[in-house]
């Protein structure tokens, strides 16, 4: 896992100046706002559920535990507000195939289409190869057309399963990327992030 005080100081595609790093443990009560800021279509598709406003204290745990090399989770947000994610994205290794992560990512509704799920996903790229993950799974629901298009366009291949797509990114294969503008707009966050967190 990344070191918990790594800053990374960055303007997004339209100018905004933001801030990512790794959460932290007491990030939990920005964490939980967050998640009630959602809509609860946008719960729904990443979580799956049609519960309440309230993340469970569990999924907090879960969400917030340091576990190096084996678990990232970071977030972008506003310097100029008071501290409240605008996304946050995650990986976790599988222990059964670990040279493959679970990758996750939410962004605020009221974040969308900034390019904030862009820029996380090569968050999780790279921190994912400086652990020597070479793939990030994802699981979408096939109604959330937005997501499916998302990942498509950032280069992941999905499979159906009978109940949801899983989508793989191959992290060591950038000629995989397809000529669209999210591929394009994550080829140069990559380009640009690497130096940082690859060293």
């Amino acid at each position: 896992m990344a070191a918990p005080d790594h800053r990374l100081e960055l303007r997004l595609r339209d100018g905004l100046p933001v801030v990512a790093r790794p959460l932290r443990p007491e990030d939990r009560q920005a964490a939980a706002e967050a998640y009630r800021r959602l809509s609860p279509e946008a719960r729904y598709h990443r979580f799956w559920t049609r519960g309440g406003s309230e993340l469970g204290e569990r999924m907090l745990d879960r969400l917030l535990e340091v576990d190096p090399g084996n678990h990232e989770v970071w977030t972008v947000y506003d310097p100029a507000r008071e501290f409240a994610p605008m996304g946050a994205a995650s990986w976790w290794r599988d222990r059964e195939a670990p040279g493959e992560a679970e990758f996750s990512v939410t962004v605020l509704d009221s974040d969308q289409e900034r390019g904030i799920g862009t820029l996380l996903l090569a968050l999780m790229w790279l921190t994912a190869l400086r652990n020597g993950i070479d793939r990030l799974v994802g699981h979408t629901l096939v109604e959330n057309r937005r997501a499916v298009r998302w990942m498509r366009d950032t280069g992941a291949q999905g499979v159906w399963d009978g109940w949801k797509i899983v989508f793989r990114w191959e992290l060591t294969d950038l000629d995989r990327l397809p000529s669209t503008p999210a591929a394009a707009d994550l080829a140069a966050w990559l380009a640009e992030l690497a130096p940082e967190l690859l060293g």
